[in-house]
């Protein structure tokens, strides 16, 4: 019997780890930025991380919600917070409280209602904005945005105290920078996703390319996902410095799925490109 096993990729800005595959479970929890995108069956090393931004409701992506609230109550750790499409808070709330009932206590919890580009403030300069995808039911994708001030180009040059002085009057002497760093697509179906600027620029894009197989498009189409051959058109025009491809079926050999990727798309998006349960991501116990 194989151990479980969490993939890890190192970014230059912070890390990736969890396990994502179609249909048993997605979890990606980001340490730095104090997030997990959806919680799969939440193993440990999610339950340290404060926040969870889900998707949509269904199980692989969201079985182990009463399990993060209860544990971190049980070790005595303060409430974490779930971000979620607005329309799956209510079910949600009566989950927590038919788990209570199950478990004779129901823990602390907090859920809160997101819509497609409200933002939620993570920390102070550090956002997640929601955006709407098309899945099979209610679901959003979410940017992690790092927001910046940077000095107006006019008063560049000025001395502390002149800032300062500035400063005093009134004068506005920044201007508002944001540094999209993460956007995770959950699951969805084949979208224009060049509108967003904070998805087709981030540094990192987690995507969803479910099926490989030829034979799987009618597959992919019915169950509002995306297959290989969606991916030249939904990458064309993005600017994402990597790209980490998620959630693909056990159907799928790596070794096959490297093949159709280099017939399917330009040498320049390929050298971008990391399966997120490839095996040089997967540290052997």
């Amino acid at each position: 019997m194989r151990p479980y096993q969490l993939s890890q990729i190192q970014t230059p800005d912070f890390s990736l780890v969890g396990y994502s595959v179609a249909g048993e479970e997605s979890v990606i929890i980001v340490p730095e930025l104090d997030v997990c995108f959806d919680i799969g069956k939440c193993p440990r090393e999610a339950l340290a991380v404060n926040h969870v931004l889900l998707s949509h409701g269904h199980a692989d992506h969201a079985a182990g919600l009463t399990y993060y609230f209860a544990q971190r109550d049980f070790q005595d750790i303060a409430c974490g917070t779930c971000l979620a499409p607005a329309d799956l808070v209510p079910p949600l709330v009566e989950l927590m409280q038919a788990w209570g009932r199950v478990e004779g206590h129901v823990p602390p919890y907090d859920f809160v209602p997101m819509r497609d580009g409200e933002d939620f403030e993570l920390r102070r300069g550090l956002l997640a904005r929601p955006f709407a995808v098309r899945h099979a039911q209610p679901a959003l994708g979410y940017s992690i945005i790092d927001v910046r001030q940077k000095l107006k180009e006019q008063f560049i040059g000025l001395s502390g105290p002149e800032i300062v002085e500035l400063k005093k009057q009134g004068v506005e002497i920044t201007n508002r920078v944001e540094v999209p760093l993460i956007a995770y697509l959950g699951d969805t179906a084949k979208s224009d996703f060049r509108r967003l600027p904070h998805v087709a620029n981030a540094k990192v894009l987690l995507l969803e390319c479910t099926f490989f197989d030829p034979d799987h498009i009618a597959r992919a189409r019915a169950g509002k996902h995306v297959h290989v051959m969606d991916l030249p058109e939904m990458l064309d025009g993005m600017n994402n410095e990597r790209i980490v491809l998620i959630h693909v079926t056990r159907r799928t050999h790596m070794g096959q799925a490297q093949r159709i990727l280099k017939k399917t798309l330009p040498k320049e998006t390929l050298e971008k490109i990391t399966f997120f349960m490839s095996r040089e991501h997967i540290e052997e116990e």
